[in-house]
């Protein structure tokens, strides 16, 4: 006689529980914390630019929404071309009496920098995600490691400073969305540390309420920021072309990173042109395949949004099965949906993988790309649903991207050559150590690579030959901090390498005859 629906004999399920947004946490929560914590940045809804020292209501705002909901939140104030120059040559004046300003005094404010931006860690993290998507812990290493990572160089700096002086004029900084913090406010405090005024353009797709709080912060304790937000093309004759500029430090794609080489070539201008490879993960006469389940989860952070992401693996046919025993299980694992979703009100934010692309747009590029990919023979490995998202009853979901695993894009594919800058995986196969090579070096230069083998020998045979700045064996590589150096080879670098001592460098004046390292026009020199 089958059971009855109350016999012990039948399987029983939990009920998934309905997800709420935590308190506390929701944009106006956000929004009415950097109001308070600075009203001259912030004023009712909209969000000011920063030059000449002081916040300005110019420039039209955008409206935008959160890549984690839809929920509108403040959008870029854009300057038009006229309005920027007028920042640029402020900072000029800004630069030419910050210069003369002793070391012991600029090591105080920037510290005194650090220390507020430490005092509004959180706020600062929850900005990024709702701006960004980051999931909590993510966007809390991203504040702590420009802190912790800026603090090292207010300690070493006397060191680096000894001989070199300020550039000529500001130093420039236009930068993609994803690391607003670890990445851009890093570098711009180390500038000013260095002795420059430092200039930055929002980026159009997300930072702008983080990267507002982070500058007035600084802007308060007298370091020489300017924050201005605008289109790209209307604003690179200022923020490129100027002859105010002392330096361009560039982080983004490779066709705006070629346009920006281009129009720093042509003047002689000192620059920092970091700009997208095909970063691969090459798998020959492996066996220890326990290890690499783990590491392979981690590269899915934040979405495989970031410049180091291994987005390609490069897998011996023989060893294939194996790999993917290893494989399948990790990418089955990823966690991704909304990063304040929570079941109870007193539940700790959720540890997630990733959550949102950075928009809608990206979400669906990557999604046509990825049917595209199939129709043309890709075999499809892994394709995550939706359905096994961590989301809000009835939210919205259109950034989001489910991981995805593709085998053999074809050629005609822009997958097949580029990074997706999303959740997506391709792998090649291949059969001999020049096939290897030449899959590893796709993209004509890389920022990072890793290479799994048994044999150490073979490692550093291979290794030499692969056209990356770093290269790891048998683990990922990270763009560093503090002291590690970075940089990247053929078309995903141009000009100096920056990193530890380097960033100093590239930031400053040494003797005449000095050549940096890094990828130049006419030469290219390993630290």
């Amino acid at each position: 006689m089958a059971p009855t629906p109350e016999s012990p004999s039948t399987p029983t399920s939990t009920p998934t529980p309905t997800l709420t947004l935590k308190p506390g946490t929701s944009w106006q929560d956000a929004w009415q914390r950097s109001l308070a914590a600075a009203p001259e940045a912030f004023r009712d809804d909209q969000v000011r630019n920063l030059w000449a020292g002081g916040w300005h209501p110019d420039g039209a705002p955008l409206p935008a929404i959160s890549p984690v909901d839809s929920t509108p939140i403040a959008g870029p104030p854009r300057l038009n071309a006229e309005a920027a120059r007028h920042a640029v040559r402020a900072s000029l004046d800004q630069h030419r009496d910050w210069r003369h300003v002793p070391l012991p005094e600029r090591k105080a404010r920037i510290s005194a920098t650090l220390d507020a931006l430490t005092e509004h860690r959180e706020l600062l993290a929850l900005l990024l995600v709702w701006e960004i998507g980051k999931p909590w812990k993510l966007a809390q290493a991203d504040v702590d490691r420009a802190i912790d990572g800026v603090r090292w160089y207010v300690s070493d700096i006397d060191r680096m400073l000894a001989g070199r002086s300020p550039l000529p004029g500001p130093v420039s900084n236009i930068a993609s969305w994803n690391y607003p913090m670890s990445v851009l406010v890093h570098a711009m405090l180390v500038q000013a540390l260095a002795g420059n005024a430092v200039i930055a353009k929002t980026p159009t797709d997300g930072g702008l309420s983080c990267l507002t709080l982070a500058c007035a912060l600084a802007a308060r304790e007298g370091i020489p920021a300017t924050l201005v937000s605008g289109n790209g093309s209307e604003l690179s004759a200022s923020l490129i072309r100027s002859p105010e500029i002392g330096c361009v430090s560039f982080v983004g794609g490779r066709d705006t990173g070629a346009r920006v080489a281009t129009a720093v070539a042509d003047l002689g201008k000192r620059h920092i042109l970091e700009q997208e490879g095909l970063n691969t993960w090459g798998i020959w006469h492996h066996t220890d395949w326990d290890a690499l389940t783990p590491l392979l989860r981690k590269t899915f952070d934040y979405a495989k949004q970031r410049c180091t992401a291994y987005p390609r693996f490069v897998v011996q046919r023989d060893a294939f099965a194996d790999f993917l025993a290893a494989y399948l299980p990790a990418v089955r694992a990823i966690r991704f949906g909304h990063p304040l979703a929570v079941a109870a009100p007193d539940d700790p934010l959720p540890t997630l993988d990733y959550g949102p692309l950075i928009n809608a747009a990206k979400a669906k590029e990557l999604a046509d790309l990825t049917t595209e990919a199939i129709s043309r023979g890709a075999v499809p490995l892994h394709r995550g649903t939706l359905a096994a998202g961590h989301f809000l009853p009835s939210q919205d979901t259109s950034a989001y991207l489910p991981p995805t695993t593709l085998l053999a894009p074809p050629p005609s594919s822009p997958l097949h050559h580029a990074e997706p800058f999303g959740p997506i995986d391709t792998i090649v196969l291949v059969d001999t150590e020049a096939e290897l090579l030449a899959a590893m070096n796709a993209s004509n230069g890389a920022l990072v690579a890793t290479l799994s083998t048994d044999d150490p020998e073979t490692y550093a045979r291979l290794a030499s030959q692969i056209r990356a700045f770093k290269i790891g064996q048998g683990k990922p590589r990270s763009r560093g901090d503090r002291e590690e150096l970075f940089g990247g080879f053929g078309n995903s670098w141009r000009g100096a390498f920056v990193g530890g001592d380097l960033l100093v460098r590239a930031v400053t004046q040494g003797p005449p005859t000095e050549r940096l390292p890094g990828n130049f026009p006419d030469y290219h020199l390993m630290p």
